[in-house]
C-alpha cells in the first residue's frame, strides 16, 4: 500500500488483522528471502544464490508500491513518490549493490504497509459505534412479542426495551420511563432521563425502566448509521494543508527526478567516477523523496475526526476542521446556546377589567399549535396552574412578531413588544413599566391583547447554562478574539444575559437575514468565523459562516445537515471541546510539515556533501514517516 492510499479509501468492514493485509505479507516475505540473501553472504556462499534471493526480496517487497506507481504514472500521468522509490531500487540493483536495494525495498514497504495498516484501524474504529446496536429487536404485534432482526424493523413498529437492553433504531418512547446511557451516541457519560413522547436514537443503552419505544427510522438510517457515514466522508475528505502539499508534489517529484538524472549527466560529461555519481544520485533520490510530507496532514485529519465523533462531535472534513484551529471570531446564539432553551412562565401582569386565568387561558390556547419554546413556556403555565384552555381557530404565526387566532370569537395577538406597539397595542404606564422591569432582570416580556386592546404582558425566563460564563472565558483563552452574541430576543433581555456570561458586543431582535448580515460582517472583519446555533432556525446564518456548530443535535436530521460541526450531546464543553481539538490538529499538522520537511533537507545535505549511504537514506526517510504518523496519531488523544 502507496503512502497516498495510506489515508485514502473506504474504512475496512472488518476489523483489520495485521497478517490479513497483503501488502504486510509482501514486505514479510521480501524480509524472509533478504535475511536468506544475508545469511548465504555471510557464510560465503554461491554469489548466484544470494542474488536470486535479494531479486526475490526486491520483487516481493516492492511489488504492491510499484505497480501503484506505473498505475499513477500511465492513468494520471503524474510522477509520484512510490515511481521515485522504486527508480531508486531498480537504479541500485542495476549498479550490483543488490543488498542495498533489497533492503532500501524491504524496509520501504513494511513501512508503508504498517501506515495503511494503522490508518485502517483508525478509520476501523469509528464502526465500532455499530458495536452499540443489537442484532434483534423485541417487536409488539398486539400483545404479542417477538424477536426479529433488528433489520427487519419497520417505521412506525413498536418495540419493547428491557433494562440493560440497547436501543436498535431511533424513535419516541410511547410508554414507560427510564434513564438512559446515550455516551455511545453523545460523548456525554451522564446518563438522561427520557419519558413519553420524548425522542431516543439507536446505540443507547437503556437503564431499569421498560420502555415500549415507536421507530422512527430503519436500522440502515438510525443515527449511528448516518454517524458513520458522515465520519467515513469527512476522513476522505482533504484540508487545505493536504491540497497544498498534494499541489506541491506534482511539482516536486519530477524535480527531484530531474535532479537526480543531471547528478548523473553532468559529472560524467565533466569526467568524474560515473559509478560512484550514480550511486550518490541514487541516494539523493531516496533522500529526498517526500513521503513524510504526503502523509502528514491526512493522517492527522483521519486520526482527529475520527476521534472527535466518539466524543459526540461531527466534524464533516478536513477543510472543516483546520477552519476550526484558525478561526478568531465566534458568534453566539443565545437561546438554546448559552441558555437552556427551555423558558418557563415566571409573571403575568393584567390591565384593568382582565382576569389573570383568562388572560392566560387565551394566550395559551392559540400557542397549543406553535413549537417556539416560548409557546411550550406558556402552555405548561397555563397547564400547571390549572388553567383550561380552548381549541383555536384561524392560528397564524406573524413571522418575527408573534401569532394570533381566534379562541370564542375573539381575535387573540400574542407579540413581541416592539410589534404589539406597531400594530397600535398600546401598554398604560403599569404594565409598561413592569414590562420594563421583568426585561431588565434578563426575561423575555410578551404582549397580550384581544381585539383591539392589550390585556396583559407575560414574563418569561430562559435559565443561562452553569457553563456558559466558563465557555466565553475558555474560547477567548484559545484565540477567539471575538465573541459576540445573536438573538432575536430583545435589548434588554439580550445585554442582561450578556452581562452574566461576559460577553461585552450584542446584538439584539436579529431576523435570520439580519444574523446572516453580522455573520458576514465578522468574517470580512476578522476572517475564519464560527457561528453557533440550533442547527435549524440559524440555519442561513450557520451556512454563512466558515464553520457552522449546531448544538445538541442528538437524533436530529435535520441538524446534521445544516451545520459543518454537529454537537450530539446538549453540553457547552463539545463546543470548547471541538474549538480546542481544531487548534491542536493544526499544531500538529504544523508540526509534522516542519519537521518532514528539515528531514529531508537534512537526508540530502548528507548524500550530496556527507557520506550518507542510499542505506542509510532510506533508514532516516522511514524512521521520519513513523515519526509523523505517530506525532499525527496524538490529535486522537484527549
Amino acid at each position: 500500500m502507496s503512502c497516498a492510499d495510506a489515508c485514502s479509501g473506504d474504512a475496512p468492514t472488518e476489523r483489520p488483522a495485521l497478517l490479513g493485509s497483503r501488502a504486510v505479507r509482501a514486505s514479510l516475505a521480501g524480509w524472509v528471502f533478504a535475511a536468506i540473501g544475508l545469511g548465504v553472504a555471510a557464510a560465503g556462499g554461491d554469489p548466484r544464490v544470494v542474488v536470486g534471493a535479494y531479486l526475490v526480496a526486491i520483487v516481493s517487497a516492492s511489488s504492491y508500491f510499484a505497480r501503484d506507481a506505473l498505475r499513477e504514472l500511465m492513468s494520471e500521468r503524474e510522477i509520484g513518490i512510490e515511481l521515485l522509490m522504486t527508480i531508486a531500487i531498480a537504479a541500485a540493483a542495476a549498479l550490483g549493490q543488490w543488498r542495498e536495494a533489497a533492503l532500501v525495498a524491504c524496509l520501504y514497504s513494511i513501512t508503508e504497509a504498517l501506515e495503511g495498516f494503522t490508518i485502517q484501524k483508525t478509520r476501523w474504529a469509528i464502526r465500532g459505534l455499530m458495536g452499540s446496536i443489537p442484532p434483534t429487536a423485541h417487536l409488539l404485534r398486539g400483545d404479542e412479542e417477538i424477536e426479529v432482526d433488528v433489520k427487519d424493523v419497520r417505521l412506525g413498529d413498536r418495540i419493547r426495551i428491557r433494562p440493560g437492553e440497547s436501543l436498535s433504531v431511533d424513535g419516541v418512547v410511547r410508554e414507560g420511563r427510564s434513564t438512559l446511557d446515550e455516551s455511545a451516541v453523545t460523548g456525554e457519560s451522564v446518563p438522561v432521563e427520557r419519558g413519553r413522547g420524548e425522542k431516543v436514537v439507536a446505540g443507547t443503552l437503556n437503564g431499569n425502566g421498560v420502555l415500549t419505544v415507536e421507530a422512527t427510522t430503519t436500522f440502515e438510517n438510525n443515527t449511528v448509521a448516518n454517524i458513520i457515514k458522515l465520519v467515513e466522508s469527512a476522513q476522505a475528505s482533504k484540508g487545505r494543508s493536504q491540497l497544498f502539499v498534494e499541489k506541491f508534489g506534482r511539482i516536486y517529484s519530477p524535480a527531484v527526478l530531474g535532479a537526480t538524472v543531471l547528478l548523473i549527466v553532468v559529472p560524467v560529461v565533466l569526467g568524474a567516477d560515473a559509478k560512484a555519481w550514480a550511486l550518490t544520485a541514487v541516494s539523493f533520490l531516496v533522500a529526498a523523496s517526500p513521503c513524510a510530507l504526503a502523509v502528514a496532514t491526512p493522517v492527522t485529519l483521519v486520526a482527529a475526526i475520527g476521534a472527535a465523533a466518539k466524543r459526540g462531535i461531527l466534524i464533516k472534513g478536513g477543510v472543516i476542521l483546520e477552519s476550526l484551529g484558525q478561526a478568531r471570531a465566534i458568534a453566539l446564539d443565545k437561546t438554546g446556546t448559552l441558555t437552556n432553551g427551555r423558558p418557563q412562565l415566571t409573571g403575568i401582569h393584567v390591565s384593568a377589567g382582565a382576569a389573570e386565568a383568562e388572560v392566560l387561558a387565551l394566550a395559551a390556547s392559540i400557542e397549543q399549535q406553535s413549537e417556539h419554546p416560548l409557546a411550550s413556556a406558556i402552555v405548561e403555565g397555563a397547564r400547571s396552574r390549572g388553567v383550561a384552555l380552548a381549541n383555536p381557530e384561524g392560528v397564524l404565526a406573524l413571522t418575527a412578531e408573534g401569532v394570533t387566532g381566534r379562541v370564542g370569537g375573539r381575535e387573540v395577538f400574542v407579540l413581541k413588544p416592539a410589534a404589539a406597539r406597531a400594530r397600535g397595542f398600546a401598554l398604560d404606564t403599569c404594565a409598561a413599566t413592569w414590562l420594563d422591569e421583568a426585561q431588565q432582570r434578563g426575561e423575555t416580556a410578551v404582549v397580550v391583547a384581544v381585539d383591539s386592546r392589550t390585556v396583559g404582558v407575560l414574563a418569561l425566563s430562559d435559565t443561562i447554562r452553569p457553563a456558559a460564563a466558563e465557555l466565553v472565558r475558555q474560547l477567548k483563552r484559545a484565540g477567539l478574539e471575538h465573541v459576540i452574541m445573536l438573538t432575536g430576543d430583545n435589548e434588554a433581555t439580550a445585554q442582561a444575559i450578556a452581562r452574566q456570561v461576559g460577553i461585552q458586543e450584542v446584538h439584539a431582535g436579529l431576523l435570520p437575514v439580519h444574523k446572516v448580515a453580522r455573520v458576514k460582517s465578522l468574517r470580512e472583519n476578522y476572517g475564519i468565523t464560527i457561528m453557533v446555533g440550533d442547527g435549524i432556525n440559524d440555519a442561513p446564518a450557520l451556512a454563512e459562516a466558515s464553520v457552522g456548530i449546531a448544538m445538541g443535535t442528538r437524533g436530529s436530521d435535520a441538524a446534521l445537515a445544516a451545520a459543518d460541526v454537529a454537537l450530539m450531546a446538549d453540553d457547552l464543553s463539545k463546543l470548547e471541546e471541538a474549538v480546542l481539538l481544531g487548534r491542536k490538529t493544526r499544531r500538529i499538522i504544523a508540526q509534522n510539515l516542519v519537521a518532514s520537511g528539515l528531514i529531508v533537507l537534512v537526508l540530502v545535505a548528507g548524500t550530496l556533501f556527507g557520506d550518507l549511504s542510499m542505506f542509510g537514506a532510506v533508514v532516516g526517510h522511514e524512521g521520519s514517516e513513523v515519526f509523523i504518523v505517530l506525532n499525527g496519531l496524538r490529535a486522537a488523544l484527549r
